[in-house]
C-alpha cells in the first residue's frame, strides 16, 4: 500500500515537472513599436497600450526584434516556416503556404498540443495543418467579416458571417474556441491574429471619441529628411521625391495618405478647402494617426477580454504569451506611410514574451532576433529541437537567461522583393547589426525573363548609435570605407547561406552589377535617375483597360 502511494505521488511530481506550457502568440497586423507604450516613442505619453504595456512589464521586450520582408504574407510565411523567403519561395503578396508546409503547426502537433489559428492568416491556403481555424479570406473586412471555419484537417472550410467590428469578431472567437472547443486535457497554441491596425483603419464606432480632442506629436523627420535617402530614394537633386515612397500628404503624385482617407471617410475628413501644404500635411498627419491608434485601441481592449478569461481560468501563469506585428509601420517618419522600407519603423518589429515561471519581470535585451527564429523558439518551449528543414535559431534561452551567447547572430538580413508595387518603393536588400545598417536599392522587380531597372541604384548606410533616426547616409563618406567593406562581407556571406544569391533569381544579376558602386555603375545610376525625371522611364500605373466583348456573327 505504502508503494503504491509513493509510485502514485512520484508520478504525479513528474508529470508535473514535465508539464507543457500552453503558448499564445498574438499578432497585430502592422502594428508598429512607436505605437506600444512600452517601447517608449513620442507616442508613449497616449498611453495607446496598457494591456500589452503590462505584457512587457511583467515579461521581457525584445528591443531588436527584426521581420526579413516587411510586408504581410512574406513575414508570416518566414514566421510559419522558419525560413528565409530565398528559401520558402513566399517573396510577395501572392505567396501561399499550403498544408505540408505549415511546419509550425506540423511540429506544435507532434508535440502533444491542442492548435488553433483564429484571425488574420494571409497565407491563401487554408491552415489546415492545425487541429481548429477561423481566419479572415486573405485581408478580410473590418466589419461584419467573413471567416473560414475548418477543423481536423479540412482543407476547404466553411464560410461563417459574424456582425460588428473584426476585433471583436476575432475576440469573440478566441474566447469560444476556449471554452467550447480546445482539448482541455492538452496544452494549447494558439496563433491569435488580429487584421488591426492595417489600413484603412476601421475602427469600431466607440472609439470615434478617443484622441479626439488631442493634438498628435509629430517626427521631425515629417518635415525635413536632412541626409536620409539617395538617388535611389530622391535623385540626384531630389528631382524623384515626389515619385518614390508614398507619402502622408502631397509630396507623392502617385499615392498619399491624405487622398486615401478623405476617399476612404469623405463624411469625417475633408481637406479640398486647406490650399496652405504645410497646413494639409498637418491636417492629413493628425486624421491618419488618430485613426491608427483607434485601431490599436481596440486590439489591446480585445485583448484583455482574452487575458482577463486566461486569469479567471487559472490559465495565466502557465501561458507563453507572446505579442508581435508581422511587421513595423510608418506614422509619418520621413515623410512615409505604410511599411516595405528596410528602414527601422518598418524593420523592427515589437516582440513581448511573458511567461513567469522562466522569464524574469521587467526584462529587456537588444539581441537580434528575427521573425524566422520564432518558430524554433516556440517549439523549444514545447520542448522540441529546431528541424534541421528551419534557418530560424532558438533564442529561448536569451528570453529566459537575459545573457545573449557569444555565438548568438550579429546581424539580421532583409529583402523587399517588390518593386514600385502599391507604394512605389524601390526594390532593395539590407543587412543591419547593432551599429550600422547598409542597403542597396537595386531597382528591379524578379522576373523570369529578367530584371530590367527601372530606378536608381544606390547604397546607404547609417550609423544607428550615432544616428538612430536614419537622418544621414554616410556611405559615401571616406571615414565609412572600412566599415563598408566588413559589412559587404557580411552581407555576402548571409546570401549565400540564406540562399538568396541564387543564379536562378533574376534580380541578383543586377544585384551583383551595382555590388562594388564604382564610378561607372553610379554614372548609370545617375542616367537612370534622369530618365525618371523626364518622363523618359515611367513609374506610373499603367491602367488595365477592359475589352469589350464581340458577339460572334453566326
Amino acid at each position: 500500500m505504502k508503494k503504491t502511494i509513493l509510485t502514485w505521488l512520484l508520478s504525479g511530481f513528474a508529470l508535473f515537472a514535465n508539464e507543457k506550457p500552453n503558448i499564445l502568440f498574438i499578432m497585430s497586423d502592422d502594428h508598429t513599436t512607436q505605437a506600444i507604450g512600452a517601447y517608449g516613442s513620442r507616442l508613449a505619453s497616449l498611453n495607446p497600450t496598457p494591456t500589452i504595456d503590462t505584457i512587457a512589464k511583467e515579461g521581457i521586450l525584445m528591443e531588436n526584434a527584426f521581420c526579413t520582408n516587411a510586408i504581410c504574407t512574406p513575414s508570416r510565411a518566414s514566421i510559419m516556416t522558419g525560413q528565409y523567403s530565398g528559401v520558402n519561395g513566399v517573396t510577395t503578396l501572392s505567396g501561399s503556404i499550403e498544408h505540408e508546409r505549415q511546419y509550425l503547426g506540423l511540429e506544435m502537433k507532434k508535440a502533444g498540443y491542442d492548435t488553433a489559428v483564429i484571425g488574420k492568416w494571409h497565407l491563401k491556403a487554408r491552415p489546415s495543418a492545425f487541429d481548429y481555424y477561423k481566419v479572415l479570406p486573405g485581408q478580410g473586412k473590418y466589419f461584419d467579416p467573413t471567416f473560414y471555419e475548418g477543423s481536423g484537417g479540412d482543407r476547404e472550410g466553411t464560410e461563417v458571417q459574424m456582425s460588428g467590428h473584426s476585433s471583436d469578431c476575432i475576440a469573440d472567437s478566441a474566447l469560444e474556441w476556449f471554452k467550447t472547443k480546445r482539448d482541455k486535457d492538452k496544452p494549447f497554441f494558439l496563433k491569435f491574429h488580429f487584421k488591426a491596425p492595417h489600413d484603412f483603419f476601421e475602427s469600431a464606432p466607440r472609439y470615434d471619441s478617443y484622441l479626439a480632442d488631442v493634438t498628435i506629436p509629430e517626427p521631425a523627420s515629417l518635415w525635413d529628411k536632412k541626409n536620409h535617402g539617395s538617388i535611389a530614394t530622391r535623385g540626384v537633386n531630389d528631382e524623384l521625391l515626389d515619385q518614390i515612397g508614398s507619402s502622408v500628404g502631397g509630396r507623392n503624385k502617385f499615392r498619399e495618405m491624405g487622398k486615401d482617407l478623405a476617399k476612404r471617410f469623405p463624411d469625417e475628413f475633408d481637406p479640398s478647402g486647406i490650399t496652405d501644404p504645410t497646413e494639409y500635411k498637418k491636417a492629413c498627419y493628425q486624421f491618419y494617426l488618430k485613426k491608427y491608434l483607434r485601431c490599436v485601441k481596440g486590439v489591446d481592449d480585445n485583448l484583455k477580454r482574452v487575458i482577463d478569461y486566461l486569469k479567471a481560468e487559472g490559465l495565466y501563469n502557465n501561458t507563453i504569451i507572446i505579442y508581435t506585428g508581422d511587421q513595423g509601420f510608418f506614422l509619418g517618419e520621413h515623410d512615409y506611410q505604410d511599411k516595405r522600407w528596410a528602414y527601422e519603423e518598418a524593420l523592427r518589429m515589437p516582440f513581448i514574451v511573458r511567461y513567469p515561471k522562466s522569464i524574469k519581470a521587467g526584462s529587456r535585451s537588444d539581441a537580434i532576433i528575427e521573425n524566422v527564429d520564432y518558430a524554433p523558439t516556440m517549439l523549444a518551449f514545447a520542448g522540441l529541437g529546431t528541424p534541421e528543414y528551419m534557418q530560424g535559431k532558438s533564442f529561448k534561452s536569451i528570453l529566459e537567461s537575459g545573457v545573449e551567447p557569444t555565438t548568438w547572430k550579429k546581424a539580421a538580413y532583409y529583402h523587399y522583393w517588390l518593386h514600385l508595387a502599391h507604394h512605389w518603393n524601390p526594390a532593395h536588400i539590407a543587412i543591419r547589426t547593432k551599429q550600422h545598417k547598409l542597403i542597396l536599392f537595386y531597382g528591379a522587380a524578379e522576373h523570369k525573363k529578367g530584371a530590367v531597372v527601372t530606378t536608381p541604384p544606390a547604397w546607404e548606410l547609417y550609423d544607428l548609435k550615432n544616428d538612430p533616426k536614419e537622418m544621414n547616409n554616410i556611405y559615401d563618406n571616406p571615414e565609412s570605407a572600412s566599415v563598408i567593406v566588413d559589412l559587404k562581407e557580411q552581407f555576402k556571406a548571409l546570401r549565400t547561406e540564406y540562399k538568396e544569391d541564387d543564379a536562378r533569381f533574376q534580380v541578383n544579376k543586377v544585384i551583383d552589377e551595382y555590388w562594388d558602386y564604382n564610378d561607372a555603375t553610379r554614372q548609370k545610376a545617375e542616367a537612370i535617375s534622369a530618365k525618371v525625371a523626364s518622363g523618359e522611364i515611367s513609374l506610373a500605373k499603367k491602367k488595365k483597360v477592359k475589352k469589350k466583348k464581340t458577339k460572334k456573327k453566326s
